[in-house]
């Protein structure tokens, strides 16, 4: 497919393998997310959900396909530090903060680098950064805690923490791995309505096991099986079809 026909596409996949020592992760795996759009990836473990985010941010190379970024990024041709520049943010399942910083610091760090930890050292945030933070605090549910050190959080505090480090980085693309795993029932009902706040302005791929969670997003949902797309639609359309409940929900 030409760039061109790119353009309205935020991610596009397009019959994407990668093999380990003979083993397809990925098998003629194909996915569009349109910009704007939040999409829930679920599938059993093996399924190749670790392994696609890899791909799109560059730490694996695939063996073949086409993968372009913002309509017109070819992220076959660049590598993972690239990638990382370009707008695409990633947030692990397991959070890492700089505990013994304020949850602001650690929001200033995220934000630029070097400038921010000069800024850190020896002076104070600019108003523009000042407001960046209480925008991204807001969002995040921690405008509360803007003082606390971070390793004084709740373990979905932290995850929040570390979602609001990916938007000071401007990205136009979060992709956010389990980001519920450990939290408790009301902190994952928040996290629902806080991605759903973020997906208003941007573009999100969530990955996730928990179906009541994926069920309060709202979104269209992608069951990945042995490296490709297994079934695709509303929760509901996925969660009913028999070849997805034979290989995953029926489990």
């Amino acid at each position: 497919m030409t760039a061109g026909k790119l353009t309205s596409s935020m991610l596009y996949l397009d019959d994407v393998s990668v093999s380990f020592d003979g083993f397809k992760a990925i098998n003629g795996l194909s996915l569009t997310l349109e910009a704007g759009e939040m999409r829930a990836i679920i599938g059993p473990n093996g399924a190749g959900k670790t392994t696609m985010m890899d791909i799109i941010t560059g730490k694996t190379k695939p063996d073949s396909g086409d993968i372009y970024f913002d309509g017109v990024v070819d992220l076959t041709a660049h590598d993972e530090s690239t990638i990382a520049t370009l707008g695409i943010g990633r947030k692990f399942q397991k959070p890492t903060v700089f505990e013994n910083h304020s949850v602001e610091d650690n929001i200033l760090l995220a934000m630029s680098g070097a400038h921010s930890i000069r800024r850190l050292l020896f002076g104070r945030p600019s108003s523009q950064e000042t407001d960046r933070i209480d925008d991204i605090l807001n969002t995040t549910r921690l405008a509360e805690r803007r003082q606390a050190p971070a390793g004084s959080l709740s373990h979905g505090q932290k995850q929040w923490l570390e979602i609001g480090m990916l938007l000071a980085q401007e990205p136009k693309l979060l992709l956010v791995d389990e980001p519920v795993a450990g939290m408790t029932d009301a902190e994952t009902a928040e996290t629902a309505r806080l991605l759903r706040d973020i997906s208003r302005s941007h573009t999100v791929v969530v990955v996730e096991h928990d179906m009541d969670f994926v069920r309060n997003l709202d979104v269209k949902v992608t069951c990945l099986h042995e490296g490709s797309v297994l079934a695709e639609g509303s929760l509901d359309q996925v969660s009913s079809d028999r070849q997805v409940i034979d290989v995953y929900l029926g489990r």
